[in-house]
């Protein structure tokens, strides 16, 4: 039987603990790596080159959307399934543009990990259904919100701002220059209406882009 080599990308220990059991237990199935960043999960992909990533997104430094456009950009046949603690739709919009294969809810039943992992190692795109259908409906209805708007870097620089990184930060760890994110924060405040950091944070945390 041939084997899905996994590497999981999540900075909590104890869900990488929780999700390499639960592989474990498939035999079709061997988790050959761990990175507790997104810029660790860059450095070790090229060195283990797994089958499938089980990236989380929502990470210190430069979080797992930005994790998985500096993989593909090494390695363009990557297969990433990208996790969330949240229920938006903003996350899996942005993550699958960025070219994630997959995208799941960290709630989603254990089989259904399994079974997306077997998908995107195939080759083949998963989506949560019921994520899939709020993104169906909001692409019928036109029901989509402000944070919607944003433009994929928008969106980026958006969550860092609302975990309370400064724009030198981002600047640094998303290499723009500062003016260049200082547009994007410009841009952000307007469309969300907006008038500094502590609105954003808020913001944020309404939609469930971060914790409180």
């Amino acid at each position: 039987m041939k084997r899905t080599n996994v590497m999981l990308v999540d900075d909590h220990a104890v869900v990488r603990v929780g999700f390499r059991l639960l592989l474990q237990a498939a035999e079709d199935m061997l988790v050959v790596a761990e990175a507790d960043s997104g810029e660790a999960a860059c450095a070790t992909y090229l060195t283990v080159k797994p089958d499938v990533v089980l990236m989380d997104l929502a990470m210190p430094g430069i979080g797992g959307i930005e994790a998985v456009k500096r993989i593909l950009a090494r390695d363009e046949r990557a297969r990433i399934l990208a996790l969330s603690a949240h229920a938006d739709t903003s996350h899996p919009k942005w993550v699958l543009k960025a070219g994630a294969l997959g995208y799941l809810s960290k709630r989603s039943a254990p089989e259904t990990l399994i079974e997306a992992i077997r998908t995107v190692a195939a080759g083949r795109m998963y989506i949560e259904a019921g994520i899939a259908q709020r993104m169906a409906v909001q692409d019928v209805t036109g029901g989509h919100g402000p944070v919607e708007q944003l433009s994929e870097r928008e969106f980026e620089v958006f969550v860092l701002l609302a975990r309370g990184m400064s724009v030198n930060q981002i600047a640094e760890m998303l290499h723009l220059s500062p003016s260049t994110v200082g547009t994007h924060l410009y841009n952000i405040k307007q469309k969300l209406a907006a008038s500094n950091q502590a609105e954003l944070t808020l913001i944020a945390v309404r939609h469930g882009l971060i914790e409180a």
